[in-house]
């Protein structure tokens, strides 16, 4: 379950196809003994950018994006009642923590429930597709295949559960319709809103990175958008497998993206690095960023002549190390930004009604 988010960050390393799909997620989060931490989290994403937040301790629903006020265009109340929404689920997610604790025989101590679910939709094709995954303490508990209109149960806690919304057709019925309708109707229309924003393109800096003379060669990527992007280590133009390790996709503070791939440098001899290239691609750009592999341009902690030092010639490098490593430790916790579902076709695709959320009540 600590992977949800991330996931949805990877990128696909297409030009083309991956450019016109689009996304919208929720992501709920309750947690029960994590200290200066809210008790319960709503974050709403479109494209991977987010335009809604609500938390305990605000106990309000907020727009993060400027777009997201043409929303009241057609719903004046449209916050008001999201914020009566959340403070149910709020209420209700807190409960499902200590039906989840009984299930699994457990008192105190720290415990997280989670809810991810949303929609993609292809502008090209029309395509649309759901998902819906709920976790508990870092884990998958429950989720939703579209496809088969049924529910997996990783867990054998869970089972009770998947049996009885397996046989409940109503609700299958309205899962379905939810993901296949009416999430899609409101993507669409928030990419609408947002889109001078979300259909932007970026490119980004790219940068070689190395510790020490020994350590791998990080080839990093910052600034770009969209999150759709591939980052690669190429010999003789080839694509390497081994010897390279990704890393994952991350935010920016300011809604750009970043991405990171190392080369180990154990089996590059000095006379083959002039071989070897890091390539960026970004959706829908025809023209890739390609840095070749040259000592002469890797910044490194060493400071020796001719190279650049980090700490010299990259101080905005020093904030992207510093938001990654918070954003991990949250991950690393289990404390990732959770989603919940809903049912009825005249209201938005983010706080539910409280009948709705007692899905895990509804096992006790």
């Amino acid at each position: 379950m600590k992977i949800l988010v991330f996931l949805a960050l990877l990128g696909t390393g297409l030009h083309d196809a991956a450019a016109v799909t689009h996304s919208l997620k929720y992501f709920y989060t309750a947690s029960s003994g994590v200290p200066n931490f809210p008790e319960f989290v709503t974050v709403g994403l479109v494209d991977e950018v987010q335009m809604i937040h609500y938390d305990s301790n605000t106990k309000k629903a907020e727009p993060k994006q400027d777009w997201m006020s043409r929303v009241t265009a057609g719903k004046a109340d449209y916050w008001e009642y999201q914020t009566q929404m959340l403070v149910g689920a709020e209420q209700n997610f807190k409960g499902n923590i200590e039906i989840a604790k009984q299930r699994f025989n457990q008192t105190g101590g720290v415990h997280i429930v989670q809810r991810m679910y949303g929609c993609e939709w292809d502008d090209e094709t029309d395509e649309v597709n759901g998902f819906d995954q709920d976790g508990y303490d870092g884990e998958d508990f429950i989720a939703f295949d579209l496809k088969t209109e049924t529910w997996i149960a990783p867990k054998q806690q869970a089972v009770i559960t998947k049996n009885k919304w397996d046989h409940n057709k109503a609700y299958v019925a309205s899962q379905k319709n939810y993901f296949t309708q009416i999430c899609p109707e409101w993507l669409k229309k928030y990419v609408d809103y947002g889109r001078s924003v979300l259909l932007r393109t970026e490119l980004p800096s790219v940068s070689l990175l190395q510790k020490t003379p020994s350590s791998p060669v990080s080839c990093l990527a910052t600034g770009f958008y969209p999150h759709r992007a591939s980052l690669v280590w190429r010999k003789d133009g080839e694509e390497l497998h081994e010897e390279v390790d990704h890393g994952e996709i991350l935010p920016n503070q300011d809604g750009t993206f970043q991405m990171s791939v190392d080369l180990k440098l154990s089996s590059v001899t000095p006379e083959d690095w002039t071989r070897y290239d890091c390539v960026f691609q970004l959706s829908g750009v025809k023209e890739d960023i390609i840095t070749k592999l040259d000592k002469a341009v890797i910044r490194t902690n060493e400071g020796k002549t001719g190279i650049k030092s980090i700490d010299e010639n990259s101080s905005n490098l020093t904030a992207i190390v510093i938001a990654v490593v918070v954003v991990l430790a949250l991950v690393s916790a289990g404390i990732g930004f959770f989603i919940y579902k809903k049912k009825s076709a005249k209201r938005p695709p983010s706080p539910v009604s409280n009948t709705e959320v007692e899905k895990l009540n509804q096992q006790a």
